[in-house]
């Protein structure tokens, strides 16, 4: 493995680590209020990733087969617990696939985030078990076949809530402070 391929290999790891990380803090719930800019963050941050391994070429691992991990990690408790903290904005208007079948599907938040996790999960596995470049190879490939795209949808569903929380604005409370700006 290149020096090239080990860092990226690292950086990656420590990307997936930390959404991780993140994704199981929002679903506790604690923090309600950072809810949805540390899920901005983790998204960005994910992309940014996803994004590094889609621009390189291909990692071809040396085996031409997929050495197994082990059990995925039992994610549908963490499922369960995202649906709770995003009841009633968990639900979203979807498109599969612009390319090739623009119709509107509907979208779970909680799913992608999901989804998301357990595809950086598998691919730890194989980093964990020295094994950086089946990590590199299942981040790239899952990436460009399903995880990637749930992200960017997750991040717009995201970016959108965050607008609307920080920008819609009650009229009576615009009212009543354009009033009292103009008659100090």
């Amino acid at each position: 493995m290149s020096d090239d391929w080990s860092v990226i290999a690292q950086e990656s790891a420590a990307d997936a680590r930390m959404y991780l990380l993140t994704v199981r803090e929002i679903a506790a719930g604690e923090a309600p209020d950072a809810t949805l800019p540390m899920a901005l963050l983790a998204l960005s941050q994910v992309l940014v990733m996803g994004a590094r391994l889609g621009a390189v070429e291909d990692v071809v691992p040396v085996e031409r087969f997929e050495p197994d991990v082990g059990p995925d990690a039992e994610l549908d408790p963490l499922r369960e617990s995202l649906a709770n903290v995003f009841e009633g904005l968990d639900e979203y208007a979807d498109v599969a696939d612009p390319v090739l079948d623009p119709e509107p599907t509907v979208g779970f938040l909680s799913n992608d985030l999901v989804d998301i996790a357990s595809a950086l999960s598998h691919g730890l596995s194989h980093f964990d078990s020295g094994r950086q470049v089946e990590a590199l190879w299942w981040w790239q490939f899952s990436y460009l076949s399903h995880w990637g795209e749930r992200a960017a949808a997750a991040l717009r569903v995201v970016q959108a809530l965050l607008a609307h929380v920080r920008l819609d604005a009650d009229p009576d409370a615009v009212s009543e402070a354009e009033f009292d700006a103009l008659h100090p």
